[in-house]
């Protein structure tokens, strides 16, 4: 397996202490990384298993005052394979309880927990959010960092049209791929489409980190990133472009679009890869029951669910009730909702166990759309 023999030169870090303030009318006490996407998964599902399916077996999960979601859907780590001796999921606590999406990183956070990257001797951290949907192959990117004797490699992502969010970072690199300029403005960083952008997702020298830790760690809300850029002529700092579909969870909109991206098959082509599965909480439920009057099209319906109604453009989490005489289309229902008979839903979200009486129309705008909250009886 290539690059598979230098995996065990590196541990994780996932960033989970990102709330989820942002996406309006879902659980504010949720981290966004707990978040459920496409009917079955969390957020944090594909940054943890793109680095256990890549070898990692050691990974520290930084997490938010409200932690107690992670722990429900972690637990010791075993869906993962992570339940082991050597190595395995650290719970690791977080001083900027509600990190928000502007920051990129802070190096508080990782200062608190220094003493997980002092008793590891792993050469480098791989360091990613918690808050994109994405399936990379650690193996490469640390085959080309370690090629080009870099460092710190940043992976990064390209688009013709400048990527929506101020807080996107931009990369100018030469031709060999060495970074020589990050800024949040495209005219700072002297770029023309297409825009290089940092996808918060990187390699970094485990003693290097160490090193910017014990300079830089005291200092307020520094992030990474600012250290990083501020010694971009001293630091062998390169790029790993990553090709593949990668869609961050920064809006309300953006958590409706990215999951309806998955009725594309080429996206779910490029998420659900069969030799790197992304692995979440098993759970044991029936077949999904279909109805002699259900009709689905273009939708993902998870385990367990009820359908007697119209489906269509939706999906839906595990245990969903669809009666009869219901149409639903262009929505993202989560576990346990019951939808009663005739009722008509469109261009919505619904958090869990969330109960719709007989006969209901609710319909949100595709660009201004209805979010019901958890345990919502309406």
């Amino acid at each position: 397996m290539k690059g598979g023999g230098i995996m065990t030169n590196a541990i994780g870090m996932i960033f989970g202490n990102l709330n989820s303030s942002a996406l309006q009318g879902l659980d504010p006490n949720r981290p966004i990384g707990t978040v459920p996407f496409g009917g079955r998964y969390r957020l944090l599902d594909f940054a943890l298993s793109s680095m256990v399916n890549s070898g990692i077996h050691t990974v520290g999960l930084i997490t938010p005052q409200q932690y107690r979601p992670m722990l429900d859907h972690l637990g010791a780590g075993r869906d993962w394979s992570l339940d082991r001796k050597s190595g395995g999921l650290f719970f690791l606590p977080g001083v900027i309880h509600s990190l928000n999406h502007t920051v990129h990183f802070s190096l508080q956070d990782i200062a608190v927990n220094i003493d997980f990257l002092e008793k590891d001797c792993a050469k480098n951290i791989i360091i990613s959010s918690s808050d994109q949907v994405f399936n990379l192959d650690f193996r490469p990117v640390l085959e080309e960092h370690e090629q080009a004797q870099a460092d710190i490699t940043l992976v990064y992502n390209q688009s013709v049209h400048p990527p929506e969010g101020s807080d996107r970072i931009y990369l100018r690199m030469n031709a060999h791929k060495k970074v020589t300029a990050m800024s949040k403005s495209k005219e700072v960083a002297g770029l023309q489409s297409p825009w290089n952008y940092f996808i918060d997702i990187l390699i970094i020298r485990r003693e290097l980190l160490l090193q910017m830790l014990r300079g830089y760690g005291s200092i307020g809300t520094i992030e990474l990133s600012e250290v990083i850029a501020h010694h971009l002529d001293i630091i062998n700092v390169q790029g790993y472009f990553c090709g593949g579909y990668v869609g961050r969870i920064r809006s309300v909109q953006d958590y409706f679009l990215n999951n309806m991206a998955l009725l594309q098959e080429e996206v779910r082509r490029d998420l659900f890869i069969n030799t790197r599965p992304i692995r979440t909480k098993i759970r044991d439920n029936p077949p999904t029951k279909y109805g002699k009057q259900a009709q689905v099209k273009n939708s993902l319906i998870s385990s367990g669910c009820t359908l007697e109604g119209k489906v269509e453009n939706t999906i839906l989490s595990r245990g969903v009730v669809i009666e009869e005489g219901c149409e639903v289309r262009n929505c993202i229902i989560m576990s346990k909702c019951v939808i009663g008979k005739h009722s008509v839903l469109e261009n919505l979200i619904m958090d869990k166990f969330v109960e719709i009486n007989e006969g209901s129309v609710l319909k949100g705008q595709p660009n201004k759309l209805m979010v019901i909250p958890k345990k919502a009886v309406i």
